[in-house]
């Protein structure tokens, strides 16, 4: 028999004290699994009388100390409407034949799947997930069907094995499920009434909807003559009541450097593992100003002095009728 021993001090009410006790030869009742747990608790020599809450943490402490409850919890992501597999990540060691367990998963206090002894039951699944579960018995695996946002949360897995006819719990596991819904393409619409002109403000909207969990910013990547800004504004998220999909929008305004061409994109961050999502560049560019202004001349130059000659070859041949017309008067009145 080999006994492991765990012992924590509470200062107000004495020494709490958990011993495990496993058979030590082979093929004995509980060898190499739990056989019995035992926390005792030693008051001080001082009598007092104990409240309830000192008597609660009591039990607390006992079960932080109770082997299996303390392990590490198996983050599991599953997309919207999809089936999501949550371990009971069982190495079994022992090779224990499903057959002479007992494994089930809890939410909280609903039941969500059991298997008594290699075959499923279904008496005792909560609502929620009646027709929705089924077991791998070969990964040791729950299979949730149609995963919504309204499964995520702690789902713990327990086995029992029966011990002279009492069930003991020889393992326990935690997945913590999230589910994720993707987001569109975020889309820039243009809110800008009229013609935009030089050193007027440009008014853009970025959206993107249909998506869980809720995103962590959107930005605006502002670029023109090689450099890039970004620039974090306000997001607007709104939440569908019925779906508890993600709706989420942001505002630009800013005035755009004339002639030059400007890109403007609008980037979704999701998060450190979900990435992010870039809408389409919108390239916008003003041309107005000094060139402009040379087109102009460059147009009216030449027609300024084409009539500027018209002008003159008049003049001339005006001049010349006169001088004609002079002469032949002369010639008049000779005769």
């Amino acid at each position: 028999m080999s006994v492991l021993h765990c012992v924590a001090m509470l200062p107000f009410l004495g020494k709490v004290s958990c011993a495990e006790a496993g058979g030590s030869e082979e093929g004995q009742p509980g060898s190499g699994h739990l056989n019995s747990l035992f926390c005792t608790m030693t008051l001080k020599e001082t009598p007092a009388t104990y409240s309830i809450m000192e008597v609660f943490i009591f039990f607390l402490y006992a079960m932080i100390l109770l082997p299996g409850t303390t392990g590490t919890v198996h983050e599991v992501k599953s997309f919207l409407n999809h089936t999501a597999y949550l371990s009971c990540y069982f190495p079994n060691s022992q090779k224990n034949d499903i057959k002479d367990l007992i494994v089930f998963w809890q939410k909280g206090l609903e039941v969500v799947h059991e298997v008594f002894y290699g075959q499923e039951k279904h008496d005792n699944i909560s609502p929620e997930y009646k027709n929705r579960t089924k077991m791998d018995m070969d990964k040791w695996t729950l299979q949730l069907l149609n995963a919504g946002i309204v499964d995520e949360g702690l789902y713990k897995c327990i086995i029992q094995q029966r011990v002279k006819e009492i069930p003991s719990i020889i393992h326990q596991s935690e997945c913590l499920l999230h589910i994720i819904a993707n987001y569109s393409q975020p889309e820039i619409a243009w809110l800008h009434k009229g013609e935009l002109k030089s050193n007027e403000y440009l008014k853009l909207c970025c959206s993107s909807s249909g998506g869980y969990p809720e995103p962590k910013q959107m930005t605006w990547l502002i670029s023109h003559e090689n450099r890039t800004h970004r620039l974090v504004n306000h997001m607007d998220i709104s939440q569908d009541a019925v779906t508890k999909l993600y709706n989420v929008t942001t505002k630009l305004n800013t005035t755009v450097p004339p002639n030059t061409l400007t890109n403007i994109s609008c980037l979704l961050h999701l998060g450190e593992e979900l990435g992010s999502l870039v809408s389409v560049p919108l390239g916008i560019e003003i041309i107005q100003g000094e060139e402009i202004e040379q087109l102009k001349i460059h147009f009216f130059g030449p027609l300024i002095a084409v009539i500027v000659l018209i002008t003159i070859l008049l003049g001339f041949a005006i001049l010349k009728n006169r001088t004609i017309s002079c002469s032949n008067q002369s010639v008049s009145l000779a005769v």
